[in-house]
């Protein structure tokens, strides 16, 4: 304990600001860094995450974790600026342009994420256009609901289906679909 204190004591005022900001804020992003591996961080069991006017992640820039990055990366740039030998105005410079930097990286990697986590969700307007088998017979003219597997959304998707056809589409046949009425696939013979 003598010899933490005796270092301590021997630190100029700045290193001593960098240093008082090191430890805390690296044991906070290590922990940080081991919650998310884990999936701790998830806030998937909080009241509000099932939100559906949720439209994913925005740009944000001050959120804790971006805080605890900045004054972590802040403190040990400082740390290694002074022991560079820059004077005390430049190392804080380079800290506070280090701390911003791994600030906007961070942001920016969980934007990116966000964009590009998919959310599984079908949209069936997705299948106007694509080409599917019929799996149960289609009446013509509107008069007989039946079913088409169709490739929408990345996945094989048996869904309801009506013809304006003047005759009906019999099981196997190939079909194109043209439209969505009501949630109902519009197709026509292929």
């Amino acid at each position: 304990m003598e010899a933490i204190e005796s270092w301590w004591q021997s630190l100029d005022g700045i290193l001593k600001v960098f240093w008082g900001l090191a430890i805390p804020f690296t044991l906070f992003f290590v922990l940080q860094l081991i919650f998310s591996f884990s999936g701790a961080d998830s806030p998937d069991d909080l009241p509000d995450s099932e939100i559906e006017a949720d439209h994913g992640i925005p740009f944000q820039f001050l959120t804790l974790k971006n805080m605890v990055g900045f004054f972590t990366i802040f403190s040990w740039a400082g740390i290694a600026s002074v022991n560079a030998g820059f004077s005390n105005t430049i190392s804080l410079i380079i800290a506070s342009v280090s701390g911003l930097l791994m600030m906007a990286l961070m942001a920016g990697l969980f934007y990116l994420i966000g964009k590009a986590a998919a959310d599984g969700t079908m949209k069936i307007a997705d299948a106007i256009g694509k080409t599917g088998e019929v799996y149960l017979l289609i009446g013509p003219h509107r008069k007989g609901i039946g079913k088409v597997q169709v490739n929408v959304s990345g996945a094989l998707r048996t869904l309801e289906a009506i013809t304006d056809d003047d005759d009906p589409i019999i099981t196997g046949s190939l079909v194109q679909v043209v439209s969505v009425t009501e949630n109902i696939l519009v197709v026509t013979r292929k």
